[in-house]
């Protein structure tokens, strides 16, 4: 029986980080996977619809050029996109393979193996692996459980993935849809409506069983989302409970309830179920192993589950599921196991990305989250319209929002950008959270001109009232205020 040091069990972006970070501490690690290395991260996940709406923002673009022209808008050709998406993904996984292939020749010893194969804990020192030619027993003193989640199916819903599909379907299509239905109005839903509506060849509908997408973001981030949408013919039926969803005549008929009571009939061409996605943990475990687990997902504490050796990172844990948070509770993981983590694991200053029209970013707390929590802030903004970048893209919807502590110190709670760049603003916000650092940070340090950033420092120049801009003046792009005792109110310069 061959003996590791650890052995991860899911090639996802998670466990991949986690065999890596073994092998920097000279660790004997076999990393299994059953079925794409890479996983859901870059075969139906976060690369492939990042490559759907970029090339959708693209095609997007030419249409409004094609206006300005007086020519037609085009017609794509979905095979030909589905294939650069395809090539997308294997650019990455041909990557990762020739790494992973060369580690340890750079690393001049034999620390790294990899397996095709089903993994299986037979103990909480041995894993049975099967795949279609062998099957293999070994032991690690350590384990790392990175098998990742998959889109969550709903039992009344008849998912085929041919005409109504998860996400996992997508790549099933042949061609565009006239007409498609999306349940679910959070990021991933709202991020395929964005997408298929870019392309203008789809009449897309979304189902918001509240009065608004995006139920946890702030509302003002929400309007100029939903206005976009609905510019590009979206159909969002808000406060609408699905009734029933089934297959006729190869298309698909679904019912709304609305919450006056009234009812209503729709036939589209496809649908795309998007409610959440669930942990892959079934036929992982002999009936053995006694490890606490619930519907979200394996339990852990810092990555640690209930059995000291045994390590769960990812999506497969009720943690935040995203790659970066995968990546860095794979790390952390390792760390703890064969060393002493220099920096503790914390949530707050993970940044995240929403690709919408337009693009979203955000790091800590929102204002929605902070009212919930009951925490008093103050809060500055400022459109884009102020922003000499910006007018230079000629573009200028979006706005920047920071959220500060509603005392002397001003410590950043949080910040949202909404608009073009927004994900090359945040990451200097993220830094000062993660060190619990106060505004003054960033009131003197020289950006690179033009740039959206130069926003982040014109809005914390406003809560020192040192700003440039004075928003006594340019009162309806510039707001300051502060949130106490549960009321809002504006601050005057």
């Amino acid at each position: 029986m061959r003996k590791f040091d650890l052995c991860v069990i899911g090639a996802g972006p998670s466990g991949y980080a986690a065999a890596m970070r073994a092998v920097d501490f000279k660790k004997k690690v076999l990393l299994v996977e059953k079925d794409k290395l890479g996983g859901a991260g870059i075969h139906h996940g976060a690369l492939t619809s990042k490559t759907w709406w970029e090339l959708s923002r693209e095609a997007y673009t030419i249409s409004q050029l094609s206006n300005t022209l007086n020519l037609s808008p085009p017609k794509h050709n979905f095979e030909k996109l589905k294939n650069e998406v395809r090539l997308a993904a294997n650019e990455r996984m041909s990557l990762l393979e020739h790494h992973m292939y060369n580690i340890n020749v750079s690393a001049n010893e034999e620390l790294f193996t990899y397996m095709q194969g089903e993994a299986k804990l037979i103990s909480e020192n041995i894993v049975s692996i099967h795949n279609d030619s062998d099957s293999e027993e070994i032991q690690a003193d350590y384990i790392i459980l990175a098998t990742g989640s998959r889109p969550r199916k709903l039992p009344h819903i008849p998912i085929d993935e041919e005409i109504i599909l998860t996400s996992d379907g997508i790549d099933r299509l042949t061609e565009f849809p006239k007409s498609m239905v999306i349940l679910g109005a959070g990021v991933i839903g709202c991020e395929f409506a964005t997408i298929f509506s870019n392309f203008s060849q789809t009449k897309v509908h979304l189902i918001d069983k509240g009065d608004r997408i995006l139920p946890f973001e702030d509302e003002d981030v929400v309007k100029v989302i939903e206005h976009n949408l609905e510019a590009k013919n979206v159909l969002i039926h808000r406060n609408s409970q699905l009734i029933e969803m089934k297959v006729v005549n190869n298309k698909v008929q679904y019912i709304l309830e609305y919450t006056d009571g009234s009812k209503e009939v729709f036939v589209v061409d496809k649908a795309l179920i998007s409610v959440g996605r669930i942990p892959n943990y079934e036929n992982l475990f002999d009936d053995s192993i006694q490890i606490e687990m619930d519907n979200r997902g394996i339990k852990d504490t810092l990555t640690q589950t209930s059995l000291p050796n045994i390590f769960a990172v990812g999506d497969i844990t009720a943690d935040i599921a995203l790659v970066n948070v995968g990546e860095l509770e794979g790390r952390y993981a390792v760390e703890r196991i064969f060393g002493t983590p220099t920096k503790p694991l914390i949530y707050e200053n993970i940044s995240t990305i929403m690709f919408l029209a337009p693009e979203v970013a955000g790091v800590g707390l929102n204002e929605t989250k902070a009212q919930e929590l009951g925490i008093d802030y103050k809060i500055v903004s400022m459109d884009y319209g102020c922003i000499s970048r910006a007018i230079a893209m000629r573009n200028t919807q979006g706005f920047i929002k920071i959220l500060v502590s509603n005392d002397d110190e001003m410590k950043i709670l949080g910040m949202r950008v909404i608009g073009e760049h927004a994900s090359s603003a945040i990451e200097a916000v993220a830094l000062l959270i993660s060190m619990d650092k106060g505004i003054e940070e960033l009131t003197e340090l020289i950006h690179p001109h033009p740039s959206i950033i130069e926003g982040i420092q014109e809005c914390v120049r406003m809560l020192t009232n040192k700003s440039i801009l004075k928003p006594s003046v340019l009162r309806n792009t510039m707001k300051c205020g502060c949130f106490s005792n549960k009321e809002y109110k504006d601050i005057k310069f």
